[in-house]
C-alpha cells in the first residue's frame, strides 16, 4: 500500500506541475486575467473535470502561481544574502546590494511571474492571506542586513521625526513582525522596499526607456542611495 501510495502521490506532483507549467505559458501569452482552465485542460490533453481536482477554480490555480513566484523570488533573494555571510565582503552595504540584484535578476529572468505579483491586480481575483508570508522573504532579508548593521553599531539613525500616524504604524509593525528596530529606521526600510520593486517595476515594464539606458549601472547606484537612506554605512563615492 505504501508503494502504490507512493506512486499515485508522485504522479499527483508531475500532473500539478504540468499543469502550472503549461498556465505559466498563458501567462506569458496572454496575461493573468485571461488565464483560463479550461484552456489549460485542452493544452494537456485533460477534460476539464480532471483538472477541477487539482484545482477547483482559477483561483486556486492563482494562488498557486502566485506563492511559487513569491517563493522563487524570496529563495533568490535569501540565497544572495547568505551567500555574503561570514565572506570577505560582507560589508552591510555588499548584503544590501547582493539581495536588491538578486531581486532585479530575478524579475528580468522572470518577467510573468513577477508581473504576476507585482504587476496590475488581477480583475476578481483576491489573494488569500496564505500569501503575505512569502510576500515578505524579500523584505525580510533586506531587514536582516539593516537589523545585524543596527546590532552592530554600525547603523545611522534617522533623526527627522515621523508624523505620529507614522508611528503608529510603524510601531504596530515592529510588534506584529518582531523587527527590534527603532520605528523611524523601519519607515525608512519600507519606503527602500517599495523603492526598490518600483526601480525594478520601472526596468521590466518599460518606463526607463528612452531614459536611461545603463540599465544595470544605474541599479546599483540606485540601491546604494537607498541603504544610505535607510542608514547603512556605504563605500566613500
Amino acid at each position: 500500500m505504501t508503494a502504490i501510495r507512493g506512486a499515485r502521490e508522485r504522479a499527483r506532483g508531475e500532473i500539478t506541475a504540468a499543469i502550472k507549467d503549461e498556465a505559466r505559458k498563458q501567462l506569458a501569452a496572454e496575461g493573468a486575467a485571461k488565464l483560463s482552465l479550461r484552456a489549460v485542460a485542452r493544452e494537456l490533453g485533460m477534460v476539464s473535470s480532471a483538472l477541477y481536482r487539482y484545482f477547483p477554480s482559477r483561483d486556486d490555480l492563482l494562488t498557486a502561481l502566485i506563492l511559487d513566484a513569491y517563493n522563487a523570488l524570496g529563495q533568490a533573494a535569501e540565497t544572495a544574502l547568505a551567500g555574503r555571510r561570514g565572506s570577505a565582503d560582507a560589508a552591510p552595504a555588499a548584503r544590501w546590494t547582493a539581495v536588491c540584484r538578486a531581486v532585479r535578476e530575478w524579475a528580468l529572468a522572470h518577467p510573468h511571474e513577477y508581473a504576476l505579483i507585482y504587476g496590475s491586480p488581477v480583475p476578481g481575483y483576491h489573494a488569500p492571506r496564505t500569501t503575505a508570508e512569502p510576500a515578505g522573504r524579500v523584505a525580510r532579508a533586506l531587514i536582516e542586513v539593516v537589523r545585524d548593521a543596527y546590532a552592530a553599531g554600525a547603523l545611522r539613525e534617522p533623526d527627522d521625526p515621523l508624523p505620529d500616524a507614522v508611528v503608529g504604524d510603524m510601531l504596530a509593525l515592529v510588534a506584529e513582525q518582531g523587527v527590534e528596530l527603532p520605528a523611524g529606521v523601519v519607515a525608512r526600510l519600507v519606503g527602500a522596499w517599495a523603492q526598490l520593486f518600483g526601480l525594478v517595476g520601472f526596468e521590466l515594464f518599460g518606463q526607463f526607456n528612452r531614459v536611461v539606458e545603463a540599465r544595470e549601472e544605474f541599479f546599483e547606484q540606485a540601491v546604494l542611495q537607498l541603504a544610505r537612506s535607510v542608514g547603512l554605512p556605504t563605500p566613500a563615492r
